[in-house]
Formats: structure tokens, sequence, C-alpha cells
């Protein structure tokens, strides 16, 4: 009787558990449903089995099968060990050889879709397989739910304790394991197509999308494309992709059991809540806005959520924790997402304060300002209006200040001061006296050619100047100017670029000589590109007279017999658009003759090959080009001057000649008019006590820079001076006699000549 019952329970059993077992990895929730019941029913029949044949010797050695395959199954996770997503999985050399076989043969891409409907039919799942789903559960209760495990070698994969089968086993290819793709993203709750047009997998995991090809060695991650460690393909209409390429690009970490040969891959169940607050930094009664980005990693719909300390107005500063949690359609919670949000005191605008030395004034009595303005955090902006240094007409004056703090208050505060009917200085005396250094001041310029003239005289240095000025604009490619040199040679390029595309300039050396040659570059001043030329001028000759104090251009290079090299390659370090333009003064030694070719080219060419095929272009017969000799200027003066009112004159061709020279591309000579590139040395050794030494331009708009005593001194701050009615000031002596030194060369795009204003200061009044 007992031998009947047991031959009907186990008919019943393998009937109910084929008629649940899942036919294929790719079950959905009703599938994963159909497992759990076959988990279920497999349990409840063997319990059956048990109670009702344990004593019956005959059922014994089908108690003792049951019995081992739970003892085999995989179960706990003692002995695996955690592992990074960018480890190596392991390789099993011990590959099915049907698995090989499979991988020998390899369908058409365009079966990949046949993907969609991997199935392991259930006619090969033996009774064997199915009486191990109870073993294979059992021994599975201590691993969490939120893992899917797979087998090496093996098509089986265990998640929440239930058998599924994959189309093919994971199998391992020169140290890669591969794992049916379709198989694997249905497990973890992703979703999986096929597009026929680009002959892609694609796998889709809430913003991200991963994209495959068949026998590719590469994916693509959001459009970003990433290496896998070996190359795709089919085998039996599966497509089969390395594991990792998978858990990299979604962040799933795993471990690697080599004593049970399984990997255990890491995925999370629960809902993921997340939010963040606009505006980013909150003061106390700001609105504050919840922004929510809570998901499923099972692609399950949200459908509550719940809040711990959420205000939308937090009235008073200080620090507050808000808490966030979602529930699925499972009606699994999240954890708590928390944030600590700093409430800061509402912005306090800035308090506007000044203060003047005095209360009343004469006229031309300097004024001091004293800004003492405060902000609880810190100011952005001051304007002032009429905050005159002098007034020059009697009466009240209101000075105002606005300040504005980084957040956008503003406010203003103003004062009323009194000036009299008194005079100390006229407006004249007081700009000669206290104008800043480097700032400009109208006067009238017609008064300056009645002056006496300083008449020195100079010596100049050796040495070559190149000037490549002209064609100042140039409209196509090409060979700008080209000339050799030795010894101590001075560089002037200014071009603007109007080919209608993006050029680079290069300086080009090369070495012609039999012998090695060694070429030093010492002081480099590059400006642009820019749109304005005097901007690029002003600029190139403050860098230029910088790095004659710092040495930061400093650098040595070697040419061999017959080798070419990029020089001043700040030149070159960005491109040209239409209607820029640069500017460049530099200095370099060579100890041998060096050929220098000055080229505008597309700035995708190569310049040593392109430098070979290039034309010569014309001069445009306004500005400047040729070689120079003497490019350094030494002017000397040792009589005093300032007592009365003088002015040394430069780039006027007759007090100061120009320097002579040739155009070698045309075989020409050529003079340098304005002396542009030259550097001038002037040391006047008897300066008179009280004299105010300005800088007046005659030709026109000048914007550039002096070194005067090894100061640098803008011409002027606010950008440039005109001619000829202001000056700028470059220096004033003291009480008693000094020796001035001033440096100066032509700033590119201003105008020549110049004058040096020597005048007595007025007297001081008390």
């Amino acid at each position: 009787m007992n031998f009947k019952k047991l031959s009907i329970l186990t008919v019943f059993a393998v009937s109910q558990v084929l008629m649940a077992f899942p036919v294929s990895a790719q079950s959905d929730t009703a599938e994963v449903q159909q497992g759990q019941a076959l988990d279920q029913q497999a349990a409840s029949v063997q319990e059956t089995l048990s109670q009702d044949v344990k004593n019956d010797e005959s059922t014994s050695h089908t108690n003792n099968e049951v019995k081992q395959d739970t003892e085999a199954a995989e179960g706990s996770v003692s002995g695996a060990q955690d592992i990074s997503d960018e480890a190596e999985l392991p390789d099993d050399s011990q590959s099915d050889e049907s698995s090989e076989k499979d991988q020998a043969s390899l369908p058409e891409e365009d079966s990949i879709e046949s993907d969609a409907v991997e199935q392991q039919p259930v006619s090969q799942q033996t009774a064997q397989e199915t009486s191990s789903v109870k073993a294979n559960t059992a021994a599975n209760t201590a691993v969490s739910a939120s893992q899917l495990i797979l087998f090496y070698n093996s098509s089986k994969m265990i998640q929440d304790g239930v058998t599924y089968y994959a189309p093919q086993p994971m199998v391992v290819k020169s140290g890669v394991s591969y794992v049916p793709i379709r198989a694997l993203v249905d497990r973890v709750g992703y979703k999986v197509s096929y597009n026929y047009s680009t002959k892609e997998t694609l796998i889709i995991q809430g913003s991200n999308e991963l994209r495959f090809k068949t026998n590719s060695s590469s994916y693509t991650v959001n459009g970003v494309s990433k290496s896998m460690k070996g190359a795709s393909y089919q085998t039996n209409n599966t497509f089969m992709v390395p594991l990792t390429s998978i858990t990299q690009a979604l962040g799933i970490t795993y471990s690697v059991d080599n004593i049970n040969k399984r990997i255990i891959l890491n995925l999370s169940s629960k809902p993921v809540a997340k939010f963040s607050i606009q505006p980013s930094k909150v003061y106390a009664g700001d609105q504050v806005t919840y922004v929510t980005a809570p998901y499923s990693p099972k692609g399950l719909a949200i459908i509550n959520e719940r809040w711990e300390g959420r205000q939308d107005v937090f009235e008073s500063e200080g620090n507050y924790t808000v808490s966030y949690y979602v529930q699925d359609s499972s009606g699994t919670w999240s954890d708590a997402y928390t944030v600590t949000i700093n409430v800061e005191r509402p912005n306090q605008p800035p308090i506007p304060m000044f203060t003047t030395d005095k209360e009343e004034y004469k006229m031309g009595e300097l004024i001091t300002y004293k800004d003492e303005s405060t902000d609880d955090e810190y100011i952005v902006d001051t304007q002032w209006d009429n905050n005159a240094a002098a007034f020059f007409t009697p009466g009240p004056k209101t000075i105002r200040l606005t300040v504005t703090d980084n957040k956008g208050a503003s406010r203003t505060y103003e004062k009323t001061i009194i000036i009299t009917n008194e005079t100390l200085y006229t407006l004249n005396e007081f700009n000669r006296l206290f104008t800043p250094v480097g700032e400009e001041f109208a006067f009238d310029g017609s008064i300056v050619p009645t002056w006496d003239k300083v008449s020195y005289t100079y010596t100049d240095q050796p040495g070559t100047l190149i000037r490549s000025n002209s064609p100042e604009t140039v409209t196509r490619e090409g060979i700008l100017y080209q000339d050799r040199a030795v010894g101590n040679t001075r560089f002037l390029l200014h071009h603007l670029n109007n080919t209608g595309k993006k050029v680079k300039m290069y300086v080009v050396a090369t070495n012609n000589n039999s012998a090695t040659a060694t070429l030093r570059t010492e002081n480099l001043g590059f400006a642009g590109p820019t749109n304005i030329a005097q901007a690029a001028g002003k600029k190139a000759v403050q860098r230029y007279f910088e790095t004659m104090q710092d040495g930061s251009k400093w650098s040595t290079t070697q040419l061999k017999p017959g080798e070419s090299k990029l020089i001043l390659t700040d030149l070159s370090m960005s491109s040209l658009g239409q209607s820029q333009i640069i500017s460049l003064y530099s200095d370099v030694y060579s100890n041998y003759p060096i050929d220098y070719k000055v080229i505008m080219i597309d700035e995708k060419l190569d310049p040593l090959s392109a430098v070979k095929k290039l034309p010569v272009l014309d001069r445009d017969g306004v500005h400047n080009r040729g070689t120079y000799d003497n490019p350094t200027r030494i002017i000397k003066y040792s009589e005093t001057i300032g007592e009365k009112s003088q002015r040394l004159v430069i780039g006027d061709n007759k007090d100061d000649p120009n320097v002579a020279g040739v155009d070698p591309m045309v075989g020409v000579t050529a003079s340098n008019s304005g002396n542009f590139g030259v550097l001038y040395k002037i040391t006047l050794d008897s300066v008179a006590p009280n004299t105010l030494i300005s800088f007046n331009p005659r030709g026109g708009t000048y914007s550039g820079y002096a070194m005067v005593n090894g100061m640098l001194i803008p011409l002027a701050k606010s950008g440039g001076v005109s001619a000829p009615n202001e000056q700028v000031v470059l220096y004033r002596t003291g009480s008693y006699e000094q020796k001035v030194e001033i440096w100066f060369t032509a700033a590119p795009a201003s105008s020549l000549p110049i004058n040096l204003l020597f005048t007595a200061l007025p007297q001081v009044e008390e």
C-alpha cells in the first residue's frame, strides 16, 4: 500500500513540477511566481514522501538521493571573495566541450532577434534537474534575496531561491566569462530589444542605455564607447557578451565563490529614495522646492512616499534634517534618503560708508576718501559718483558711494562737503602735483612745441631687428617674412587674419650650417588673438618688459645641421579667427646664422611640412617690414634737466632718425618708420628736484608701457592717451636731484612720435 501510494505521489509530483517549471530565463513576473510555486510544491511533495515512506526500507534509497542532492547543492557563500567590477572573472579551463562546439558555428547577425525568444525546452529538463529545486531552495536560504547566482559552465541560475535555466551556459573563453545577454538581463529586471537598422542589441535600465554588436569587443554606454575584455558572439541563436561589460556599466558588484564554482551578483531589490532641493543655498524665510528622483532597480512603479522633517519654508537659521522614503508596487519601502539642510540667515544688504579727511576744503585742495563699506559676506562692486580728487568751484558738493554684494543687494551712501571760495591750486597745478603715476590728465598741448628740446646724442647697439608688419592684413596663407640672422636678434610681429578661416602663425628656424647651432630665447611678449589692435600691442610690450625682469621665457634650443624647428611657440598656441590680431616682441640669440620664416597657414596644417610649399606674400605698400641693424638705441644725457619746461623727442626721424635696413624678400632698402621694435634705453643723470616727467603722444592715440627705474608704467591705466592734449605721469623727483632711467619701445598699432616732458612742479602749499 505504501509503495503504491509512493508511486502515485511521485508521478503526481513530477507532473506538477513539469507544469510549473520556468521554461526560460526570460520569465516575467508571472514566471517568477511559477518558479516560487514550483519551489513550494516540490517542498510539499518531498515532505509528504518523507512522512509516508520514512519507515519503508524499500524507499530508503530514494531518500538518500534527495539528501545527497541537498548536500551537494550550492548553498552558503562561505569562501566567496568580494571583488570590484574591474576584477577578472575566473578562468575555468574545464569549459564544456559542447560550449566550444557551439561557439564554432555562429548564426548570421540578423538572427540575433531570435534571442528574444530564448527558451530551454521543457523536454530537455530531466527529472533529476526537477528534483533539485527543493534542494537548491534549501541550500540558498542563507543567500540574500537581492542576489543572482551564476554557475561556471552551467546554464543554471538561482534568484530568490528559484532555479532558472538559460538557453546557453555561462562559459569562459580566453579568461573571459560570457553569459547569455537575454537571460541575465531578464533576471536583473532590465529591458532588452534589438535595433534592425543598426544591428545592435539594446539594454535599457532607467536612463541608462547599453548597445552591443555581434563580434565586437566594444560597446556603448549612453553613447560613450567602452572596451570589453572580449568580443561578443552568437551561438545557437543566443547572444553572448562578457559578464563584466554589463556589471561595470550598470554598477553591479559581484563576488566570486571558487569553492562552489559560482559568481554571485549583488542586486538591489529595495526601491531607492532620492531628492534634491532648490535653491541649493537656503535662507530663512525662503520657499524651498523639493525635487524627487526615486526609482526601483527592478523597474517597479513607485506608489507611495513618506517625509520626515520636511518644511517648505524654514523660518529661522540652523541645520535641519529631512528624510525621504518611497514604496514600490510590491509593497517594499526604501531606506531613508537623508539630507541636512543648512538654513542661513537671510542676506543682509551691504552697508556703504566712506569718510573724508575733512568736511571743508579750498578749491584745488586734495580730498582723501576712505571707503569703509562692509557686508555680511563680500562686496563685488563699488561705484563712486562725483568723488573728484579736488573741486575747482565753490559750494556744497555731494559725493555718493554705491556698493553691491555677492547676492546682488546694493545700497548707496552719500555725503556732502563744502568747498570754500579760497583757491589752493589751479587745475593744472593740481594735476601736475597729484595725478597718480600711470594716469593721464588734460592740458594745453599746443604749447609743447615751444619748449626747448633736449639735445641728446645716442649710440646704437649692434644686432638685428626683424620687423614683420606688411602685409599687416593677411588675405591668404603664405610666408610673411624670411631672412637670415646671427647673434642678437629681435622680432617684432604684428598681423591681422583676413583669410576667412582659422589660421595659425609660426616662426620656423632652420640651421643650414655644417655644425650644430644653439638658439636661445631670452625675452618674449606675446598678445592675442584679439580684435583690438592697440590692446594687442600694449599687452605685448607689457609682457616683453615683464620677461626682462623675471627671465621666465629663457630657453635654449639645439639645431642640428639641416634641421628646422618651431621657435617662439607662444605665437602658435591659439588659432586666429577672422579679423583677429596678434602682436609679438622677442629677443633671441644664435651662435650661427639661422634662416627664419614667419608664416601664416590653416590651423590644421603641419607647419614644418607646409612651409616648403608656401608662396612669399607681397608687402601691402602701407605698413613696414624689413631687417634692420642696431635694434637698441642708447641715449645718455648728463646735463641737468627739469629746471624749465623741456621735451625729449622720440620717433620723429629728425632728432631720432629711423634705423635703416633692407627688405630682403624684394631686395630693396627699408626705413623703419617710427622705429617700431627699437628698444630705447634713456639715462638722465641729473633730473632737477621737484620735476614732473610725463609722456605726451604727438602723432595720435598711444597705448603701451614704459619702464622707469625698473618699474612698469602703463600708458595709460585707462587704456590709452590722446594726442596732443593729454599726458601720462611717469615720475616725480623729490626734494633732491636724481638719476632716472627710462626704457621705452613703441607699441604696435600706436602712433609716433612721442615727447617726454620735463616740467617743474608747483610749490607745495600748506
